[in-house]
């Protein structure tokens, strides 16, 4: 039964309907991730590729209260320019709903509501992580919790370069989350092909994913939903900042932060934002093009999963 606080956009109940293969995607990006109308236009060129690429999309988010799988050109552009609009947590998702206000989701936020809605697979920028002197603050990402109880699979560009990358991994093992780097033997970090972290596992193409995650979800003890695996899709090399290049500058914008007091869930957009100013654009362009391709990565996954699932009866 459909959640009674969820609205799909007509694509995405059709999808549903016709059992097509679908991809999550993420609002933060659009309203705290990037400047506009770079953001809506990006928004709106990720869905198509997913299109192209065999799936639907469906970006989540919420708008007046209500969860949505799926928005409209007016629900994308209230996402890109309304002020108003939230960055919301897991923690934040019921009041932001409870006062019908508008909310861009995070990578948490958009597993819990993806899964809400059937969708299984998610593609985003990079997720959340460790950050760099969590031993004294304690600062580490819901996402990597959601990724532990939330059956969905994430497709990103590993994590976020300011965050710390082996502490994370570390996380992730500690929570059984598997971590599976897309056609490379290393984790990548972001604007990086490299982070000088191997990923833990490794397979060649969307098809290999596919079969790994059905055997996660199959392999679910009874009573349990099974929990998420982040597949760690590396940066297209063209678009690449090499760590000796992005490195200085993610040290300088957390120097900058530090002088500023920024602190909790206004540190990411701080960042990044910062980081776009030091480079002179040169890392929102990187930004861009590696949401592109996890996209595309997304959708060949989710097709593949599809298949599988129809194959198997699970599809019916």
């Amino acid at each position: 039964m459909p959640h009674p606080l969820l609205d799909f956009a007509p694509e995405v109940a059709q999808a549903i309907q016709d059992r097509r293969p679908l991809v999550a995607l993420e609002s933060t990006i659009i309203s705290h991730g990037m400047p506009y109308p770079q953001n809506v236009e990006t928004a709106r060129e990720v869905e198509s590729l997913i299109r192209l690429s065999g799936a639907v999309p469906a970006t989540i988010a919420v708008i007046a209260g209500r969860l949505k799988a799926g928005l409209s050109d007016d629900e994308l552009e209230i996402l890109g320019t309304d002020k108003a609009v939230q960055k919301i947590s897991v923690r934040d998702l019921p009041m932001t709903v409870a006062m019908g206000g508008h909310g861009a989701t995070t990578v948490a936020t958009t597993m819990r509501v993806a899964a809400l809605a059937g969708i299984r697979v998610f593609a985003t920028g990079g997720t959340g992580g460790v950050h760099r002197g969590a031993g004294q603050t304690f600062d580490i990402s819901a996402d990597l919790m959601e990724l532990a109880r939330t059956p969905v699979a994430v497709v990103s560009a590993g994590v976020k370069s300011i965050l710390d990358i082996g502490l994370t991994l570390e996380y992730l093992e500690t929570q059984g989350v598997p971590v599976i780097g897309f056609g490379a033997g290393g984790f990548p970090a972001f604007y990086s092909r490299e982070s000088g972290f191997g990923a833990p596992l490794m397979v060649e193409d969307a098809s290999g994913v596919a079969r790994a995650l059905f055997a996660q979800w199959s392999l679910t003890l009874p009573g349990r939903t099974g929990g998420g695996v982040l597949i760690a899709n590396p940066i297209p090399a063209e678009a690449e900042i090499s760590r000796a290049e992005i490195d200085p500058v993610i040290e300088q914008a957390l120097s900058d932060m530090a002088e500023r007091g920024i602190k909790g869930k206004d540190t990411t957009p701080y960042l990044l934002g910062r980081i776009v100013e030091i480079t002179g654009g040169r890392s929102l362009t990187a930004n861009i093009a590696l949401v592109r391709n996890n996209a595309v990565v997304a959708a060949q996954i989710a097709a593949e999963l599809q298949a599988i699932e129809t194959a198997s009866g699970q599809g019916d």
